[in-house]
């Protein structure tokens, strides 16, 4: 019995998980897979928007705008690497000018600091790199770069820090309130009961919803394409370029990371199948198409992997946010689609304040906003890193080549609070895998360590929970002979 359950440990449910772990209240969260950032979540643009492009009044345009206001310290607190690059949204058509105006006078109600129209030279002079056919950029300073994962790691350990249980591969299959206004989850793993609840499902928010609520909702899984280039290709741009809205669409970014590299992307395509997150040769020529109209010379030979998301388009295209009228109790954070990374930190905090209001919760008094992150060796000076490698060996055991990530950070990985229990769990933590080879090398090594640290036989460790196996069998007995 919990007074809040949150279905969902994506940046929605954990942020909200976050925000709410500040209150005296018993809280967990469900999430059907095996860790924290499994869903719309780790596959996406990680970009903070600056607020210009959601239309004024609306909730995604306060969320945004507060998000983006709330994330320099958010970054500071749990040690996650953010950087505000800027954007420029970029116009190649003269008679498309006054769309750039547009966009700057919605940024401007809806708040955003330092917007500026640009002429071509100006923004050629900003990048270089530019289509040959600018002829003028919106420049919106407050936009950033962010890693997803590790925001949505964060958060999750933060809370869970703060007292918040989490519960992983246990799926939500029932809602039902009973008599006395308690809500019954049925799932996987048994029963939880609360006396409210919070629903950031991601895609499937629309579903949970429909179990309680007579005023049907829907939600579309937009799939969104992107290649992801080596570190070479990462200087190409500094700035996150974005295609100009037109009535043809809106065309794709392309962006730094923060790690270094260049990501290009989103396609747009909606699907039935809210698990098609399998990428197709339609949709990655489709970006690559694209990725030119705005940036010339992409080196696209280096693309090192490509990949899809979801996005939870609701069909308002408009944040779901509070409590459902004919099921109190029960709150929405349905519908959370792009800006929906922007906007985490702004909506856990519309939420709990929401939540604390109907409930009467009363602040803890001692709660630690802090989280330290995996130390990265690479921070250190020489001298520091030579006393950590004497000290701790594991630190100079080179595992990831094309990363330089050491058997210490993945044992960190592993045994911090919600450690990774899978290769990709690994991978979105420090990196393991992430580079060139995509993992080519140094899987055999993280299967060792995910072994002998959670006791897990190799035939059990996955790739990325579920039945994504790696080893079937062995084929030979541990004496080397076979079986």
């Amino acid at each position: 019995m919990y007074d809040v359950i949150i279905i969902g440990a994506g940046v929605t449910g954990s942020a909200v998980a976050r925000e709410l772990s500040k209150y005296d209240a018993n809280i967990c969260v469900l999430e059907a897979c095996e860790d924290v950032c499994e869903g719309t979540s780790k596959a996406n643009s990680a970009i903070i928007h600056a607020g210009f492009d959601a239309k004024e009044g609306t909730l995604m345009a306060k969320m945004n705008v507060r998000g983006n206001q709330m994330m320099d310290q958010l970054a500071e607190d749990l040690d996650i690497p953010f950087k505000r690059n800027g954007a420029l949204v970029v116009c190649t058509d003269r008679e498309e000018l006054e769309g750039l105006t547009t966009l700057y006078e919605r940024g401007i109600a809806n708040g955003v600091e330092g917007l500026r129209i640009l002429t071509r030279d100006e923004a050629l002079e900003m990048e270089p790199n530019l289509s040959d056919q600018v002829e003028g950029a919106l420049y919106a300073p407050t936009s950033g770069i962010i890693c997803p994962f590790i925001l949505n790691i964060a958060m999750a350990e933060n809370a869970f820090q703060n007292g918040v249980d989490f519960f992983f591969n246990t799926r939500v299959e029932d809602i039902r309130c009973d008599e006395n206004g308690i809500y019954h989850l049925r799932t996987g793993n048994g029963e939880y009961q609360a006396r409210y609840v919070v629903n950031a499902a991601g895609v499937y928010a629309d579903e949970l919803h429909n179990l309680v609520s007579s005023h049907k909702i829907s939600i579309t899984p937009r799939r969104g394409d992107y290649c992801l280039l080596d570190k070479d290709a990462g200087s190409h741009v500094s700035h996150t370029i974005f295609s100009q809205p037109t009535k043809k669409g809106k065309g794709v970014l392309v962006s730094p990371t923060v790690h270094g590299n260049l990501i290009v992307g989103p396609t747009a395509i909606d699907i039935e199948d809210k698990e098609g997150v399998n990428t197709t040769a339609e949709g990655i020529s489709t970006l690559i198409s694209k990725a030119g109209n705005t940036v010339k010379n992409l080196p696209m030979r280096k693309v090192i992997t490509s990949f899809a998301g979801l996005r939870a388009h609701e069909d308002g295209h408009e944040f779901i946010l509070g409590e459902v009228e004919d099921a109190p109790h029960f709150i929405d954070c349905a519908g959370i689609e792009s800006p929906g990374l922007s906007s985490c930190p702004a909506i856990g905090e519309y939420i709990a304040s929401l939540l604390k209001e109907k409930m009467g919760l009363e602040e803890k008094e001692h709660w630690n906003p802090k989280r330290k992150g995996i130390l990265n060796p690479e921070t250190l000076s020489i001298e520091e890193r030579n006393a950590l490698i004497q000290s701790e060996p594991a630190y100079g055991q080179i595992v990831c080549r094309c990363e330089s990530i050491s058997e210490g950070e993945i044992l960190d990985a592993i045994r911090r609070p919600l450690g990774a229990r899978s290769l990709d769990g690994v991978k979105r933590r420090v990196r393991a895998g992430m580079g060139r080879c995509q993992a080519g090398f140094c899987s055999p090594k993280v299967m060792e360590l995910l072994h002998s640290e959670l006791g897990l036989p190799l035939e059990a460790i996955t790739k990325s929970g579920g039945n994504s196996h790696i080893v079937l069998e062995r084929t030979k007995g541990a004496d080397g002979g076979n079986l």
